[in-house]
């Protein structure tokens, strides 16, 4: 029988790349129009738009584990300690980019949130090379040169350490890079990652609201809103762990250009936001080495099928 990640991505698993390379792209489409729907509770303190996210986010994967009959199989992945620390430190990372990411939409930033993500593939590729001993051509390590340029470029453009760009780039990709190396599938690994968030959410929760009251929990469209970010989370997240598992990080960062890609254009248009020119250069740097990697992984692909 199938598993729920697999029929996710709709392709058979006789077909493990071009599976997970869809996959990976239905995530990153889901991640980059997520900031509508942050921007819709930015009334809402971010610690508690993150809580409410994991408590939902859980009760959507724990219907998948019940339904798919897999209660076992989590259970049996809890007791083995080497995996369960990997994947609590998966969910701290997770945590993190949440918490990061809510408050760039919140406090307008979504520009260098976005950014984050456009060099959260170079993150990816560089895990790759010094962990996993992925080997790259002089190309792709130009290009992963030319992202660091971008940062330095962004840097400049914004008059600082662009702090909620790296912290979002480097939360995600060491998350997909423990997600990779910890034996726990797509649905087993968020079930997990998710409960163990979910006990200090739930205590957040409780403490706000025994000190300032139910405040969004009790508006009808805030707590429908809060509760839609359960779906939202976890269905690009499963699809996400299932293409990390089945592709090498460095085209797994690739495929997260999508997400970035759909979050510059609504800065810009919907969230109304100013690119200077020193900024707009950074982008543009960061797209080229995008496109100098892409096109040499191509090349290599060609080569090896030749």
């Amino acid at each position: 029988m199938a598993s729920v990640e697999q029929r996710a991505a709709g392709i058979s698993s006789r077909d493990p790349v071009r599976s997970g390379v869809l996959a990976g792209i239905c995530a990153n489409t889901v991640w980059g129009f997520l900031p509508l729907l942050f921007y819709l509770v930015d009334d809402v303190d971010p610690f508690e738009v993150v809580a409410v996210r994991t408590a939902c986010s859980l009760l959507v994967v724990g219907m998948i584990v019940v339904v798919s009959r897999r209660f076992g199989e989590v259970v049996t992945t809890l007791r083995n300690p080497r995996v369960t620390l990997g994947l609590l430190c998966s969910a701290v990372l997770l945590a993190i980019n949440w918490l990061m990411y809510v408050y760039a939409v919140q406090s307008n930033q979504v520009l260098e949130g976005s950014f984050g993500y456009f060099i959260n593939p170079m993150v990816s590729v560089g895990l790759g090379m010094v962990f996993l001993g992925e080997r790259h051509s002089r190309s792709q390590t130009a290009a992963l040169g030319l992202a660091l340029v971008a940062i330095v470029v962004q840097a400049v453009g914004i008059g600082g350490v662009p702090v909620i760009s790296l912290v979002l780039a480097l939360s995600f990709g060491l998350y997909g890079f423990i997600r990779k190396i910890v034996q726990a599938d797509a649905t087993n690994g968020l079930a997990i990652e998710t409960l163990l968030l979910t006990f200090p959410a739930v205590a957040y929760v409780g403490w706000s609201v025994a000190h300032a009251g139910l405040g969004p929990l009790g508006q009808p469209r805030d707590l429908l809103l809060l509760l839609a970010t359960g779906p939202a989370t976890a269905t690009p997240l499963l699809l996400y762990a299932y293409s990390v598992r089945r592709l090498r990080l460095a085209t797994v960062g690739m495929l997260q250009y999508v997400a970035p890609s759909i979050q510059f254009v609504l800065a810009i248009t919907f969230f109304g936001e100013q690119i200077n020119l020193v900024r707009l250069i950074s982008f543009v740097l960061v797209w080229a080495s995008l496109v100098i990697f892409t096109t040499d992984s191509f090349r290599q692909q060609r080569r090896l099928r030749g």
